[in-house]
């Protein structure tokens, strides 16, 4: 299990590909994402921002998130470049 530092008090981060179906999270930072960093933040995902992990495709496929209104499907590596904290809900 990857682990990210937090920025502030409170539990560290992990990455979103560590989440399970039905975990809520809050996105804390894109590590190790300097090229995609753009991209990601043109769909939205940008720090502070609650999400809901929905599924997960069989064999390492990509994974499926709801947030800000929308559904959104990430590669897996994409996924595991993103920090979320998560959160209860």
């Amino acid at each position: 299990m990857r682990r990210f530092q937090a920025s502030g008090p409170g539990p560290a981060c992990s990455s979103l590909d560590e989440l399970g179906p039905g975990a809520c999270a809050r996105i804390c930072d894109h590590a190790g994402a300097r090229p995609l960093r753009p991209r990601l933040a043109d769909l939205g995902l940008v720090p502070g921002t609650s999400l809901e992990f929905l599924r997960r495709a069989p064999f390492g496929g990509p994974v499926e998130i709801e947030l800000r209104g929308y559904r959104l499907v990430l590669r897996c590596s994409e996924a595991a470049a993103i920090c979320v904290q998560p959160t209860k809900q």
